[in-house]
């Protein structure tokens, strides 16, 4: 169920019922020279609302700007400050419990989001608000990902590039070759990334010249289509517990 296509007496229903949201949110920013910037928020937006569509569960629109501005020196990267980011998604889910719903899934596809969502989500938690999960969806099929892919990259590799080509025609498949050729295969192997145990990197840009990494030739539709399925039910079996817990199983516990 899509929020955004539905009239109001129909969400009332759903509110009378059920107490679960989905809110997708990925970021607007460069993936190299073979993705379009939309890769992240394509991803997130495809998986709340196909597990939306298999549970019954509600969907609401996606938070496509993000926390990005380590992707800015790359022309077309749009970003936002963790503070800004904070206050959107917590003045969004407020408005989520405002209608009746209690518990929430943010379904993310951006790195640069994590720490805030979590974050968030430990706030509105802490104030009996609502109980949200921070939910990255290459986390929840790691195994998955690995035997897929050789050299897999943490930003632009053959993963979401993968997730593209099953998700769109967006994919520059004549660029995969100069896409890996002019980035990094393994990030945490670059020179200059770790000093006595301290990350010494802040942009893409410092260890990347074209801002992607892992090797982008080892990505297809079939194995981006395997991800996604993969995911999708990591996703609906995520929300099909949480819907299950007793409201007082999302309250924090009392104070010793």
């Amino acid at each position: 169920m899509y929020l955004a296509d539905e009239a109001w007496p129909d969400l009332e229903s759903y509110f009378e019922s059920e107490s679960l949201a989905l809110v997708p949110l990925g970021s607007t920013e460069q993936h190299g020279p073979h993705l379009p910037e939309s890769t992240d928020h394509v991803i997130a937006e495809s998986l709340a609302r196909e597990a939306a569509a298999r549970s019954g569960y509600l969907c609401t629109p996606t938070v496509n700007v993000g926390i990005s501005r380590h992707h800015r020196q790359f022309p077309g990267t749009m970003w936002v400050s963790p503070d800004t980011f904070r206050a959107y998604v917590r003045d969004l889910t407020e408005n989520l419990t405002y209608h009746g719903i209690d518990r929430v899934v943010y379904v993310n596809a951006h790195g640069g989001n994590v720490d805030a969502l979590r974050e968030v989500a430990k706030d509105l938690h802490a104030d009996e608000t609502c109980y949200a999960l921070e939910w990255m969806w290459d986390e929840s099929i790691p195994e998955l990902v690995d035997d897929l892919f050789e050299h897999n990259g943490p930003h632009g590799g053959p993963k979401e590039t993968a997730m593209l080509q099953h998700l769109t025609d967006l994919v520059h498949d004549d660029r995969l070759a100069d896409a890996r050729d002019g980035g990094v295969r393994d990030i945490w192997s670059a020179e200059g990334t770790n000093r006595h145990g301290a990350a010494t990197f802040f942009d893409a840009r410092d260890n990347s010249d074209n801002g992607v990494f892992g090797d982008q030739t080892d990505a297809t539709a079939e194995k981006g289509e395997r991800l996604f399925e993969a995911a999708t039910d990591q996703l609906v079996r995520l929300c099909d517990w949480l819907a299950a817990r007793e409201p007082e199983e999302l309250l924090p516990e009392p104070r010793v």
